[in-house]
């Protein structure tokens, strides 16, 4: 009998890959392409949905040929990078514009103007989240302010909304031709404009944002039939969509409550199963959705997403000239035993979970004559784990669940002088998997457990290994609690230092 496969398709923030993983969770196969960035105004982030379409395809086709006679592939699976938003013609599969990618900040006034509204508490009563420009809602909203009549062809149904799994589906389905249009899930609360708790379209923050719902997708579940790819070289269906943070909760296999999962890249994103009763969260946390199963109660998570973390290296890199590549931050950090005093903020953008303050700016605080290159490279790594301690604080007072490990992934990870601090920090061990591809291989999981590669939960859990793991150093977290406060000084003062200043203060 013939090996079944699954395919994955990972559409991130600068690429998108195809990938095929086995029964056992290994990849096989993977093809990948990267996209061009667009910026055409400082804080301006943009994407052309039409060049990912295409790279979409190719790479698709390309790993489905290079795995042709080695098995069977019977099911397709999305991850995609979230938030990103993209609008186009139902007729023609046009696009109004470039896709607003999740980075993007251009709405910044606008998102200003909804938060002194008297409804805005509404926002994340409903949908669990802060009113805030990182999600898809204000992006939409912009959109139809500012493309000439954008607004009116919505209400008539001529537009149609999407975040970029609903935008791939549409296309691989038929496009103009019948394509299907839905989202799922856990993309679907992203958007600021679902009821968290019924996980349908509201009409209350559709009004509140201005959204036509006659262009939305319908909303699914992530494990579950969505639809056929007929724009393949092999028809398949596609029976499992996630947001890529989602996508690597699940996996990791954290499919218990307290189970959660870091992602260190560009920016990092810590996930946490809090099972099927929705958190509220008072702290800087926000509550999501996790995933759900077809048939199944809805699974949340809290998250906190950090901005900078791997960004701040190359800034380091590339902004400073210290180092000559990111795998140098290590050895040069490793020259000296502390920071020196010294703690390095990085709100190049503003300042995400748990502090939500936009205005907030990077800073380099605690500088004496004592600083060395050395200590400013063991502050840049220290900054994601005191970052990452934020968030944890902030998930465990909203949910008093604790944290029995952290899992890693993402390109950080190889840093082993980082992993150690993180685990120091947050007296808490981290473990790395075998398998590095989370977001794909969650992709795969869930289009694979809609069609039987998998029984269950379970049997993904079984798939799960470990690769590597930091235990927390003896008495180490006693010292680090007592350095925190000066952490958080530094916070704060990143925060004052973006505000406007006080009258009389030049």
């Amino acid at each position: 009998m013939a090996d079944r496969y699954v395919l994955a398709v990972d559409q991130g923030t600068t690429s998108t890959r195809s990938l095929v993983f086995d029964r056992g969770g290994r990849m096989v196969a993977v093809r990948q392409r990267e996209h061009r960035q667009y910026f055409p105004r400082p804080g301006w982030v943009e994407h052309d949905p039409m060049e990912i379409w295409a790279n979409t395809r190719r790479t698709a086709a390309q790993v489905l040929a290079d795995v042709g006679g080695a098995g069977e592939v019977v099911a397709l699976g999305i991850a995609n990078q979230r938030e990103t938003t993209v609008v186009w013609e139902r007729a023609t599969g046009r696009p109004v514009l470039r896709a607003l990618v999740w980075q993007d900040t251009r709405t910044a006034e606008l998102v200003a103007e909804l938060v002194a509204r008297p409804e805005a508490p509404l926002v994340r009563e409903r949908s669990g989240m802060a009113t805030a420009g990182y999600f898809s809602g204000p992006r939409l909203r912009w959109i139809l302010e500012h493309v000439p009549r954008a607004q009116e062809r919505a209400e008539r149904g001529e537009l149609l909304f999407g975040t970029m799994e609903t935008w791939l589906i549409w296309n691989l389905t038929g496009g103009p031709d019948g394509g299907v249009h839905v989202t799922d899930v856990t993309n679907a609360s992203r958007t600021l404009l679902m009821d968290v708790r019924t996980c349908r379209w509201d009409p209350d923050l559709l009004a509140f944002f201005g959204i036509p719902a006659a262009m939305l997708p319908e909303i699914r579940p992530s494990v579950g039939v969505l639809g056929v790819a007929t724009a393949l070289p092999q028809a398949l269906p596609i029976t499992g969509a996630l947001g890529d943070q989602q996508a690597a909760l699940f996996g990791q296999a954290c499919f218990a409550p307290g189970e959660a999962k870091c992602t260190y890249g560009t920016g990092s994103f810590l996930l946490q199963n809090t099972g099927t009763e929705l958190v509220h969260t008072r702290s800087g946390s926000i509550s999501t959705v996790a995933y759900q199963l077809a048939g199944e109660p809805v699974h949340y998570a809290l998250e906190g997403s950090v901005a900078v973390t791997g960004a701040l290296v190359q800034w380091l890199r590339d902004g400073l000239g210290l180092i000559g590549s990111a795998p140098e931050v290590e050895t040069l950090a490793r020259t000296v035993d502390d920071n020196g005093g010294c703690y390095v903020v990085p709100a190049f953008s503003g300042l995400l979970a748990p502090h939500w303050r936009g205005e907030a700016r990077g800073l380099v605080a605690g500088l004496t004559s004592y600083v060395t290159k050395g200590h400013l490279a063991r502050a840049v790594l220290e900054a994601t784990g005191w970052q990452t301690r934020d968030v944890v604080q902030a998930m465990a007072a909203d949910s008093g669940l604790s944290l029995p490990a952290l899992r890693v992934d993402g390109g950080m990870t190889t840093n082993n002088l980082l992993m150690q601090f993180i685990a120091d920090v947050l007296d808490t061990p981290v473990v790395r998997p075998m398998v590095g591809e989370t977001v794909s291989l969650g992709a795969a999981y869930a289009a694979g457990l809609a069609v039987g590669i998998w029984s269950d939960v379970e049997a993904l859990r079984r798939n799960w290994h470990r690769a590597a793991q930091w235990t927390p150093s003896r008495g180490r977290a006693e010292a680090l609690d007592a350095e925190y406060p000066r952490w958080e000084r530094a916070v704060q003062l990143s925060i004052a230092w973006g505000a406007p200043p006080e009258p009389g203060v030049r």
